[in-house]
């Protein structure tokens, strides 16, 4: 191959990079995909991690030793945060959202690949330094959001289903009482979803008592692994009590006034 000018390798470090993040690239791989010198390579480097910061789209984590190299870590900076769940409080504001109920209309959100890839990278970042192993949801629309953090963690997504698949061999199922309507209902994984000893983080759309959340820890303990981390896109205010104590919601929900078709929703986490 032919040797590439440096903004052509900078645009070639960049696509790389950006398309697996957290996955780490040995500099012997773009020194032989770009026929330059190892010093080269490292000048490069070091224009893009300036590139990356001042547009606050994450940092270029370099690891040294034989088994270094380089990778793009996507931790948003804050003010771009604070824009993306500002604009979601707002869009989701809407009072034509309103579900009878009390319930909100958030599938156009759910399911816009753009709002969600936005969604992934705010939930990696909060738990880039866990090693997380897994990424877990339940169906079915927790799905996209979850799909996003798993790739930005750059670890499996494991969906657990309402009932067992024929597909999916032998499975492990467990009782859980869900929170908000105080029925029992049934959690089930593949046995072979999970390592055991494995770290994962839970991912969810909506929270209300937490339920679901106490629900996979104790599906967990079955794979003997733990949950080190719940993300959740909107939990309630109330109840203030919920069967879990710790996690990590993007937005709260106070309140939603059919009558006054008001919903009274606040960032989750502070903007200052």
């Amino acid at each position: 191959m032919e040797k590439l000018q440096r903004n052509e390798r900078i645009a070639a470090l960049i696509k790389i990079l950006s398309d697996q993040p957290n996955q780490l690239f040995t500099f012997n791989y773009f020194v032989e995909n770009f026929n330059c010198a190892k010093s080269t390579l490292s000048e490069d480097v070091e224009l893009l991690k300036g590139i990356v910061e001042k547009f606050e789209l994450g940092t270029i984590e370099t690891v040294s030793g034989a088994a270094g190299g380089v990778k793009y870590i996507p931790v948003l900076g804050k003010e771009k945060v604070k824009t993306i769940v500002s604009n979601l409080c707002n869009s989701l504001s809407d009072s034509n959202r309103i579900l009878s109920g009390g319930f909100l209309y958030m599938t156009d959100i759910i399911y816009n690949p753009t709002v969600v890839d936005n969604i992934g990278k705010i939930f990696a970042g909060q738990f880039i330094n866990d090693d997380i192993d897994y990424v877990v949801t339940v169906e079915t629309k927790g799905i996209p959001i979850s799909m996003m953090t798993a790739r930005y963690l750059n670890v499996p997504l494991i969906i657990v289903r309402r009932d067992s698949k024929v597909t999916e061999g032998s499975s492990v199922n467990i009782n859980y009482v869900s929170a908000s309507s105080r029925r029992i209902q049934t959690m089930s994984l593949s046995r072979r979803a999970i390592k055991k000893n494995s770290k994962v983080l839970f991912v969810d759309d909506f929270m209300k008592g937490g339920g679901t959340a106490r629900g996979i820890i104790e599906l967990m303990k079955e794979f003997e692994s733990t949950v080190e981390g719940i993300a959740v896109l909107i939990s309630t205010k109330e109840p203030s009590k919920k069967f879990i104590n710790e996690y990590f919601s993007l937005m709260i929900l106070n309140d939603v006034d059919e009558q006054q078709n008001i919903i009274d929703l606040k960032p989750g986490i502070k903007l200052d």
